[in-house]
């Protein structure tokens, strides 16, 4: 809808509703897409603030239009909408948060919106609640995905410009920026906690804050700016913020696939600097040696070039880590570590049961703005003498990341490289996304603990086990990465159950750091070994529980998840949950990459047959390889849980089993068009969890066998699937990028011959359907079912059965107290909503009373 602004000087999308052109709109929409037509929506320049002209805009092929904007939900539109969604949250929250921070409980939330959001309560609330569709935002900004920069000044010592754009080429923009202080803070307030507002022609863009890291020479910053309206910085000055630093950058810059140079220019330093920046922190480096720019870097900020130059002391951001150690009587406040169990979400208090869902209160002030200090402590038996202090409280991904890297450049700071980090925890908690994208942020080396696998163990798949690891080996590398600055570390080769060579690990100042990740990292005998402990809980393994849960209250019953705890993960509760307190850091992640749609793969299913030399001239034949599956898919089903007398893959879990590895996928797949829309990864679990499935009264209903030939180049993976009792292999197309998956179909000439038929449904329908027997097995799979049964029980069963009587003993007491905490839970919500009755009854008999009395 920005398009559909009317008059030179608009204002964002939370601009006065009265500037926005619902004519034209709805005339596009009504007379034009709805029907199926193109249409010529206009085109405005927000630099030159003008009307520019017109454009094409065509009809998707999917026959799906959406309609974006503040104010897409008016009455004016909504006849029109088939599907009402409505999104809170986000940025809009954190500003709030952040404001309510620096100014204190002197304001109300709602004296707070009408400031800084004046348009919102009264012309985008109201419509909001018309919503088929309620999404409350929670995720705002991030160092997951973050970019890198390199930045020094554009000319060498003897006056030459490092790096001369094409005027062709290159674009040029010019920005206002400026920096806001909140009310009553000092001249000496860190500038970590000012406001940061660019101006762009007509738009405003905001940023809370300098959020950045830097790491040797490179700037690590997160993609956190968004788009306000003047009306919100007229808010904020209006609130006391007041406008320390301005200047005008102009920019002129050449995009190079995955990297933009760009050239820019301060005015009030009157010096012009060369910045390289991307999502790749080698791509970046490697563009810098191409062009023979060698620095020297700068990795100030311009404010605070600018502070500098006008003479004005500042603390440079990011904040300084303490460094000196703590006393006796400090160290005695750092609280005792806390577990990290899911816990039972808490009752809002009365405040937050009267707000609205779309302005529900921000999030914990003291977590979301006031970000914990890594400290130290005296430790006589490491190599420096000190330790890190653990953090009480557990962070969410993205705090826990920004931790993770400030307390390594901490320890690098004050006991040198190398710096050996653990990450431990459950099976799917998010264990090695986060290890690997601290690795993106420092350069390092991840390990995982996989690789020390001892073959004979995994050949009776024993993966769970921690004597499967190789302990005395992993000792011995992390002793010679600490004392050597090397080591050999072992490659398994899990097709063959075997090692199958080792890689030479080097670690110079340059690169100090290497991370070990694995459940059991946290493990006495290995973490004393390790400079930096971090746990991580939740992800799948947080969403599986949830899942159970579900499947029995669609049964008609009810568990704890303490039950779910000791029958599903035994392993988890008495081998690993018990050292993960001991962690510096401790991390909730609440991000699930089965579950989440943004993590998927796009698929292209098929049956026609291809060749070799066919699949080859697809792929990129340089980067080609090639390998064998033999999987079984098991298809899990609760008993009791309803059914429409057909099984589908949405009522099961399915386990995979390859290579005596298992496997889970708990989403059921998107079907769009062509495609299959399907999670990237499988959660890896344990036989004693699928085991403890069954024990809950899961049953096994179907079975899938099938070999897999799979190629790939990096970009695209094309799988050729033989399934058992079928004539005719399927080919599968997969890939991130769904043209790229496209164009690989259109090269095949697969088109008319697509599926989205799963595997399940295939098989099912291939079998005699007189063989349906009334518990929803076949009687062909039956025997085949039972087998594979007994051998996920034989694998699994073996840990449930020696620990089963002290584990239920367990279970049942903490059952008691799950159900006494949650009636207690239902009396206080109950107890709460008595009293504001009562005081309501209360106050209309005493209002009552004196009228009637002054009446009288």
């Amino acid at each position: 809808m920005e398009d559909y602004r009317t008059g030179a000087d608009g204002d964002d999308g939370s601009s006065d509703v009265d500037a926005i052109d619902f004519g034209t709109l709805v005339c596009n929409l009504q007379q034009d897409l709805v029907k199926g037509k193109d249409t010529m929506m206009p085109l405005v320049d927000f630099q030159e603030k003008k009307h520019t002209g017109w454009r094409q805009l065509k009809v998707s092929s999917s026959g799906v239009v959406i309609v974006d904007g503040a104010y897409a939900l008016h009455s004016t539109l909504r006849s029109l909408l088939d599907i009402r969604v409505a999104v809170v949250g986000g940025v809009h929250f954190s500003l709030l948060s952040k404001v309510q921070h620096d100014i204190g409980d002197s304001c109300s939330l709602d004296y707070l919106i009408d400031s800084i959001f004046p348009l919102f309560r009264k012309h985008i609330e109201p419509d909001l609640h018309h919503a088929q569709i309620r999404i409350d935002n929670s995720f705002v900004c991030s160092f997951r995905e973050p970019y890198y920069k390199l930045k020094c000044k554009n000319e060498s010592s003897d006056g030459k410009k490092l790096y001369s754009f094409e005027q062709n080429k290159a674009e040029t923009e010019n920005f206002i920026e400026m920096y806001l202080r909140p009310p009553f803070a000092s001249e000496e307030m860190k500038i970590d906690d000012w406001i940061k507002v660019r101006q762009s022609g007509i738009r405003y863009y905001l940023s809370l804050g300098d959020q950045r890291i830097v790491d040797k020479y490179f700037i690590i910053r997160p993609k956190a700016e968004f788009e306000v309206g003047r009306t919100t910085l007229g808010g904020l000055l209006a609130l006391g913020y007041s406008v320390v630093v301005s200047f005008k950058r102009t920019c002129t810059s050449v995009n190079r696939d995955q990297l933009l140079i760009v050239a820019e220019t301060i005015d009030t330093l009157n010096k012009t600097f060369l910045v390289l920046k991307g999502p790749s922190r080698k791509i970046v480096a490697a563009e810098a040696s191409k062009l023979g720019i060698k620095g020297p870097w700068i990795t100030k900020s311009y404010l605070e070039m600018i502070l500098e130059s006008k003479g004005v002391p500042r603390l440079n951001t990011p904040p300084p880590v303490f460094s000196t150690l703590l006393t006796e009587s400090q160290e005695k406040k750092i609280a005792a570590p806390k577990p990290i169990c899911v816990s039972a979400e808490k009752i809002r208090n009365l405040y937050e049961l009267m707000q609205p869902w779309t302005r529900s209160p921000p999030k914990k002030l003291e977590q979301e703005y006031v970000l914990a200090k890594w400290q130290f402590i005296p430790d006589s038996s490491s190599r420096s003498n000190i330790q890190l202090a653990p953090l009480p409280d557990s962070y969410d991904l993205d705090r826990g990341l920004l931790l993770s890297v400030q307390a390594i450049q901490a320890l690098l700071e004050n006991k040198g490289y190398p710096v050996i980090v653990g990450i431990g925890g459950p099976s799917g908690s998010g264990k090695t996304s986060l290890a690997q994208k601290m690795a993106n942020i420092i350069g390092c080396e991840v390990i995982s603990l996989e690789s020390y696998y001892k073959p004979e163990q995994v050949r009776d798949y024993k993966y769970d086990d921690y004597s499967s690891l190789d302990i005395d080996l992993l000792t011995e590398n992390i002793m010679e990465i600490r004392n050597s600055h090397k080591a050999e570390v072992p490659c398994f080769d899990f097709e063959n159950f075997s090692r199958k060579g080792f890689k030479e690990l080097q670690v110079s100042e340059e690169s100090g750091v290497v991370i070990f990740e694995g459940v059991y990292t946290l493990h006495p005998d290995i973490r004393k070994l390790l400079d930096f402990w971090i746990a991580v809980v939740g992800g799948v393994h947080s969403h599986l529980i949830a899942r159970i849960q579900r499947d029995k209250s669609r049964a008609g019953f009810s568990i704890s998840q303490t039950e779910i705890m000791t029958t599903v993960f035994p392993l988890f509760q008495q081998y690993i949950e018990p050292h993960l307190v001991h962690a510096h850091l401790k991390v909730q992640n609440d991000f699930d990459p089965v579950l989440s749609p943004e993590s998927s793969l796009f698929v292209l299913k098929s049956r026609k047959q291809v060749t070799y030399q066919d699949i080859l001239e697809v792929l990129d034949a340089s980067k080609v390889c090639s390998s064998v599956q033999n999987f079984t898919d098991v298809y899990l089903r609760l008993a009791g849980v309803p059914s429409n007398g057909q099984l589908t893959e949405g009522e099961c879990i399915r386990v995979r089993i390859c290579e005596g590895r298992f496997a889970l996928l708990i989403r059921e797949p998107i079907r769009e068009g062509n495609f299959i829309i399907q999670p990237k990864v499988d959660f890896d679990i344990s036989a004693s969890t699928v085991s403890g499935l069954l024990k809950l009264g899961y049953q096994a209903v179907a079975y899938i066998e099938a070999s897999a030939v799979i190629y790939q180049d990096g970009k695209i993976l094309i799988e050729v699937d033989h399934l058992q009792g079928m004539a005719i292999p399927y080919l599968q197309i997969k890939g991130t990028n769904k043209d790229m998956v496209s164009s690989a179909g259109s090269a095949l000439s697969l088109h008319g011959s697509y599926t989205t038929k799963s595997y399940l449904q295939i098989i099912l329908e291939s079998l005699p359907a007189d063989d349906n027997v009334s518990v929803g097995i076949h009687n062909q799979q039956a025997a085949r079912i039972q087998e594979l049964v007994e051998f996920i029980q034989s694998q699994g069963g073996s840990f449930n059965s020696d620990s089963s009587s002290p584990m239920r003993e367990m279970s049942s007491t903490d059952s008691v107290l799950d159900d006494m905490q949650s009636r207690i839970r239902k009396l206080e919500r109950w107890n709460t909503v008595n009293m504001v009755l009562w005081t309501i009854l209360l106050s209309a008999i005493v209002g009552y009373s004196l009228y009637q009395k002054k009446r009288h």
